[in-house]
């Protein structure tokens, strides 16, 4: 069921609320703008994006950041040198375009330009940006073609299209459970996702051609905030819970390497199990996309 709450309403009541802490923090929500932007920078997924950055484009100068929210992504790259041109459509002081103009001024930027217009409407010259950036954003367009489009039309020939985080589901029943699961999705409804081949369909459609497709456990920019040491750890966790039920079973025969393997066939302890991203709902891709 669709929320009443507005995206600005659901961030200010989800701050009040303690089960959301946790959220809050991971999620770069906090009333403290500036203090988003430093986590942010710092965060393993940041450091990932910059690597990639510099692999597919080392000589990028020119970053449109669509659909920036709070704008720690703006802000970020901004910082890092890039000139940054962002796409906000949200003018608010919390989450939207408000946000990230208090936070050039806390920075005192001056290589970042905000536009509050939609992503299919961003209305920019033809080949104007060396990459088209979008965080967590491009579930989130009305018409995706349209959105894409956009991105092909405005980013340089040999440029790239780079979409981070971006949810994905695998048939009508699977985003039906990823939108129950979503923890905010029922205070305001406005949450989305499409299937890989959509995403990738509009891409080569606008002329761009997928380079990398990221799915969930290729890259901690997906599976962020679990840390890459949590994401290796996964196997051996659920192993050690494994033998410790054995263990309860049958006692000391349990320390044997021959048993355990036998009990995890048996009960299908397998890493490609654990590792079954249809576990996540609405699990995260990203890519990167040339224009050719």
């Amino acid at each position: 069921m669709k929320g009443s709450m507005t995206w600005e309403e659901t961030i200010k009541f989800i701050r009040t609320q303690p089960e959301y802490k946790y959220l809050v923090k991971k999620a770069y929500f906090e009333e403290n703008l500036a203090l988003n932007v430093e986590r942010f920078r710092k965060s393993e997924e940041f450091i990932e994006t910059l690597q990639l950055l510099k692999k597919h484009h080392p000589n990028a100068k020119e970053i449109l950041d669509i659909g920036s929210g709070n704008g720690i992504s703006a802000i970020a790259l901004a910082l890092e040198g890039f000139n940054v041109v962002t796409v906000e459509p949200d003018e608010s002081d919390t989450i939207g375009a408000g946000a990230i103009r208090k936070l050039k001024a806390h920075y005192n930027i001056t290589n970042l330009v905000i536009h509050e217009v939609f992503a299919e409407e961003i209305g920019f010259a033809d080949e104007s940006f060396d990459i088209v950036y979008a965080r967590q954003c491009m579930h989130h367009a009305y018409d995706l073609e349209k959105f894409v489009a956009e991105a092909s039309r405005v980013v340089k020939k040999d440029g790239f299209f780079m979409t981070i985080r971006d949810h994905v589901i695998f048939n009508k029943k699977d985003k039906e459970w990823f939108l129950e699961k979503h923890p905010l999705h029922k205070f305001y409804g406005g949450e989305n996702a499409f299937k890989p081949e959509e995403y990738k369909n509009a891409m080569e459609k606008a002329g761009l051609e997928v380079v990398k497709e990221l799915k969930y456990y290729d890259s901690i920019i997906n599976y962020f905030p679990s840390s890459k040491e949590d994401i290796i750890n996964m196997f051996k966790v659920k192993q050690s819970k494994a033998i410790l039920s054995l263990d309860k079973k049958i006692g000391f025969l349990s320390k044997f390497s021959f048993i355990q393997k036998m009990y995890f066939r048996r009960i299908g302890l397998f890493k490609e199990n654990v590792y079954d991203e249809s576990r996540i709902p609405g699990r995260m891709y990203s890519y990167i996309a040339v224009k050719k």
